[in-house]
């Protein structure tokens, strides 16, 4: 447990660190949230454009630098499943390298060097390279300015739940990971995948199980959403990712909360077969993920609901005469 001279240390060496960041970043980093410590920042490869960036959105634990790493969150439209691994793995190392020390700036030069290194590997290759916003571009616009709006109102709520349940043990084991059946429409196809989850650690397993699957990680898109139930808060941790299909997360996390399912993260990799599926594709991502919840015994199946309903309407009505 931390001294008080500890915690002082560590709150006066926060402080320094965010007037430093403040000073270096200007208008580019934001704080979200001064007494709880949560702060983010806007990072772009190149200032000539924007199409490359990332939101860093960070908490700073009581015990940060001496004894804690920042919980952070990377957000960007663009930023896909195996090369937002890449970079997660490559701000851990500089955490572990340089554990006790403020990381804050070593960590938002490295997603800086990140983007430029990806702005200038799309533009060796050429407009090949750019075929991943075709659908987006043509599709959703609205939906990302949606979207947007929805990142700013509750991600600083998200990262203050996954901090309130992150007491978890170091010695986790994966939850068993389980696959459904794939649907193809136009010669997009869509797979489930489902795992039993009761902490952020856990997700964060059985996202690194999914990618070491080649097939898996090549998928354009891998949207998530899970739900965790916090029974000694009373509260439940969830969260969603779109992966690069604008709004799909959000709608996946609905369809989730509508059935009212707890403990449980379900994925659905979309591999884009190069024909717009339009509105059908947010149709296809929820019914894969009802199919497979069904299957787990997560939730009834429409028809059995219905006829359920049907005879409770039955009996009713016998009562009535």
């Amino acid at each position: 447990m931390a001294t008080l001279a500890e915690s002082a240390g560590d709150l006066q060496a926060q402080i320094d660190e965010i007037e430093a960041l403040s000073s270096i970043y200007g208008d580019e980093w934001c704080v979200i949230d001064e007494a709880s410590r949560i702060f983010c920042i806007k990072i772009s490869g190149d200032i000539n454009t924007s199409k490359w960036t990332i939101c860093l959105q960070i908490i700073l634990p009581h015990d940060y630098p001496s004894a804690a790493p920042p919980i952070y969150q990377l957000n960007g439209a663009w930023l896909r499943g195996p090369e937002r691994v890449e970079l997660s793995n490559s701000l851990e190392e500089i955490y572990v390298q340089n554990a006790g020390e403020c990381i804050l700036y070593l960590w938002v030069e490295r997603i800086r060097e990140f983007l430029l290194e990806k702005s200038q590997s799309c533009d060796s290759e050429g407009p090949e390279a750019r075929n991943w916003t075709e659908e987006e571009d043509g599709e959703a616009e609205e939906e990302e300015e949606a979207a947007a709006g929805d990142l700013s109102g509750g991600c600083a709520l998200r990262l203050v739940m996954e901090q309130f349940c992150l007491e978890t043990s170091e010695d986790e084991e994966l939850p068993p990971i389980k696959h459904g059946e794939a649907i193809t429409d136009r010669r997009s196809t869509f797979q489930p995948h489902l795992a039993p989850v009761v902490t952020p650690r856990q997700v964060k397993m059985v996202l690194d199980k999914l990618y070491e699957n080649k097939k898996i990680a090549s998928a354009t898109h891998n949207i998530y959403a899970y739900r965790i139930f916090c029974e000694d808060k009373h509260t439940f941790l969830q969260d969603c990712e779109d992966d690069g299909e604008t709004a799909a997360g959000g709608r996946l996390l609905h369809l989730l909360q509508i059935l009212d399912v707890r403990n449980v993260m379900v994925v659905v990799s979309r591999w884009y077969g190069g024909i717009l599926l339009g509105p059908d594709r947010f149709k296809h991502i929820c019914n894969c993920a009802r199919n497979i919840l069904v299957q787990e015994g997560y939730t009834e199946s429409a028809d059995e609901s219905s006829k359920a309903g049907g005879k409770n309407k039955k009996q009713k009505s016998k009562k009535a005469k």
